[in-house]
């Protein structure tokens, strides 16, 4: 069993960044596929980033290439999300999930085994 914790959330102004940390504990990730992803009130989760545990591929959705940045930290077995130039609409919770497996990090919520309990992203205008 894997426990998946998030953290980093808060109320920051549009413009400003943000790190997400999800702290994986119970088993490593030597192969897995983990992501992010974020839901706003009333709208479906959606994929934000993903990294590919071995060889640390990433993948990003469109609306924050260029802004976020996934990476992974294996001494410590965790997982971050670099946010710049947050912007209004960036604004949710913010979800880990990871599943084990030698795949590419999918956009389906529903292929993850393992969820965290999510972090609020609050962003200011």
């Amino acid at each position: 069993q894997v426990q998946l914790v998030e953290s980093g959330g808060g109320l920051v102004q549009a413009g400003d960044s943000l790190r997400l940390s999800c702290a994986a504990s119970g088993r490593t990730f030597s192969t897995a596929a983990v992501a992010w992803f974020r839901q706003a009130p009333g709208k479906e989760r959606e994929f934000v980033a993903g990294i590919k545990w071995s060889g640390g591929s990433t993948y990003y959705a469109d609306s924050v290439k260029g802004r976020f940045t996934v990476y992974r930290d294996n001494d410590k077995n965790t997982v971050f999300l670099q946010m710049n130039s947050l912007k209004f609409e960036d604004a949710g919770g913010y979800y880990c999930a990871g599943r084990s497996s030698t795949s590419v990090p999918v956009t389906t919520p529903s292929w993850y085994a393992y969820w965290g309990q999510g972090t609020q992203v609050t962003v200011s205008s």
